[in-house]
């Protein structure tokens, strides 16, 4: 099969591998119907993810068809349709039944696909603990529907929960890129007062103002000044930080009100500064990490009853021979590029 590999630092290759087999009990072979490229996966091209394995197949967003499964999975079965969660968790662990699956104790635990071990960017997919790292796809439910459940969809979902957003709040999304866009849809399902979203982007600025009309936007030089003008008590009583940009973490907290909570779930490339003399006396309470992708059926039941649509995100689609292509176009952010949605290779 086809299968996108991060060869070295800088370097992605499409090359020709086997096709996954069951290796334990618990596994799932899935055949991939569609999927996408993340910032994430940039992150392992530009060095930035450490414990990213070389030779791995990269890709971890993704839906498909079950082919085959091991004798220990009961929740799937073959010819299912299925949403794949960016994060292999066994179920039973101390943190997975606390719902923190991203601190799964397995090996193979949190954020293993296209980062560990091989991911989705390729024909077929091995999913370890499929009972858990798999979600059937409602019949109404489209492929591109379904395609961002996984991860983005699941960050934004996951963000709005831990951050507690209620009807009383001005909420502050700094980031317009996909987990932003994300974030937004699932902080709309709460109802606060006010959703301020600060974005560098032009183009993107204009994406939101014309799929989501009633959200205040502004770029970062009249955040704070806006998010002043929108909240009641000296700044927002949520901020989420999606965007992982310079500078994007101060002003996170800078334009928190006292006593806010401040969430980020922004990768960044590099450490970031915690100021504590200059924001001692907000008493700020901050959350932050990765993804704990449990809620995908929830968000598949939302979707198929028209309360969330990310299909607006994929802007441009690719099959698998020209993903090195796709990369480029969403590396850039050229030509109104939001997510790629990346289709089955071409066969001659």
């Amino acid at each position: 099969m086809l299968a996108y590999t991060y060869i070295e630092k800088g370097r992605f290759e499409l090359i020709e591998k086997p096709r996954p087999a069951i290796i334990h009990e618990r596994d799932a072979i899935v055949r991939v119907t569609l999927g996408s490229i993340c910032t994430s996966d940039l992150h392992i091209k530009h060095g930035s993810v450490p414990r990213a394995v070389p030779g791995i197949t990269v890709g971890h967003e993704m839906v498909g068809v079950v082919e085959e499964v091991g004798s220990g999975v009961a929740g799937v079965r073959p010819g299912d349709r299925v949403a794949v969660n960016v994060e292999t968790f066994c179920g039973h662990c101390y943190f997975c039944e606390h719902g923190y699956v991203n601190n799964c104790t397995d090996p193979d635990g949190g954020w293993a696909l296209g980062c560990r071990i091989d991911g989705g960017q390729a024909e077929y997919v091995r999913v370890p603990y499929a009972d858990c790292g798999l979600t059937p796809i409602p019949p109404s439910v489209t492929d591109e529907q379904a395609l961002f459940v996984g991860d983005v969809l699941a960050t934004g979902y996951w963000a709005v929960d831990i951050s507690g957003v209620k009807p009383t709040d001005t909420v502050l999304i700094i980031g317009a890129g996909p987990t932003g866009v994300c974030t937004l849809l699932c902080a709309l399902l709460r109802q606060p007062r006010r959703i301020v979203v600060c974005e560098e982007d032009a183009a993107r600025r204009r994406f939101v103002a014309e799929h989501w009309p009633g959200v205040a936007l502004t770029d970062a030089r009249s955040c704070r000044e806006r998010v002043l003008a929108e909240s009641e008590h000296g700044g927002a009583d949520v901020v989420i930080e999606a965007a992982g940009g310079p500078g994007t973490f101060r002003m996170a907290w800078e334009c928190a009100r006292p006593n806010a909570v401040v969430t980020i779930v922004a990768l960044y490339d590099g450490p970031q500064v915690l100021p504590l003399p200059d924001m001692y006396g907000k008493n700020l309470t901050f959350k932050t990490g990765g993804v704990d992708g449990c809620h995908c059926a929830e968000t598949l039941r939302l979707i198929a009853e028209g309360r969330i649509d990310t299909t607006p995100l994929i802007t441009h689609r690719f099959p698998l021979n020209d993903i090195a292509r796709a990369y480029s176009l969403f590396e850039s952010r050229a030509d109104g590029v939001i997510k790629v949605a990346i289709t089955p290779p071409l066969r001659a």
